[in-house]
């Protein structure tokens, strides 16, 4: 029998500390992505700052508002980006707010405000008045699950997965896993996907493609 003594015991815990350590400053050298599961923050903010991702739907310019809380996406809002009927914005704005306004009887718009290249604000109001009603309450029921910090590489799966008859709708569903796809943390396995060319289950999330870690093939959109 071969006894340990507390001294011993102390002597390996600190050499576990030290090794952990060793590892997140390794991959801060080395600029990989270490980051814990953001919390759940249910009465959303008044500001929330905001990607702006562009995609075609149905041959249609499309737009999709991603707010961000703490980096991480927390709600969705897509729309026509278009100078009569939807949303005209100039190509140069990739970011913004969303920012939540509450009218005197205790309804709510969400509003979008950008900087233009000489720094004045614009902002483009009533976002949620602008949207075809079924793609806004299909955008509600994601950002739902954002919201409650789901993985969003499980996000993507679940909007993979609406069984939507309306081919409109469904071009619109793959518009929104691409805006998503950015914000999966490189890496991450992308399970029950197998790759198109070799077969395998070795799919990862890389920089919002996915790659294939037998073969090299690559997917992206």
């Amino acid at each position: 029998m071969i006894s340990v003594s507390k001294k011993d015991k102390k002597k390996e815990n600190n050499s576990a500390e030290e090794e952990k350590e060793k590892d997140l400053t390794s991959a801060e050298e080395h600029h990989e992505h270490v980051c814990s599961r953001p919390q759940v923050m249910e009465v959303r903010p008044k500001e929330l700052e905001c990607d702006v991702v562009r995609f075609q739907n149905n041959k249609e310019k499309w737009v999709a508002f991603v707010g961000l809380l703490d980096g991480y996406p927390y709600e969705i809002f897509t729309g026509l980006q278009d100078d009569e009927e939807g949303i005209a914005l100039p190509k140069s704005v990739t970011k913004g707010k969303i920012i939540k306004q509450t009218a005197e009887d205790g309804s709510h718009r969400y509003d979008f405000q950008f900087e233009n290249k000489r720094g004045y604000k614009t902002t483009v109001e009533g976002l949620s008045e602008k949207f075809n009603p079924e793609y806004w309450n299909y955008a509600k029921l994601i950002s739902g699950v954002l919201r409650y910090r789901m993985p969003i590489d499980h996000v993507i799966k679940l909007v993979g997965s609406l069984q939507l008859k309306n081919e409109s709708i469904n071009t619109w569903k793959n518009g929104v896993e691409r805006a998503l796809k950015k914000y999966v943390t490189d890496g991450t396995k992308a399970s029950g996907l197998c790759c198109p060319v070799c077969g395998q289950e070795t799919l990862v999330y890389q920089e919002g493609c996915l790659i294939c870690t037998n073969c090299g093939a690559s997917r992206c959109g």
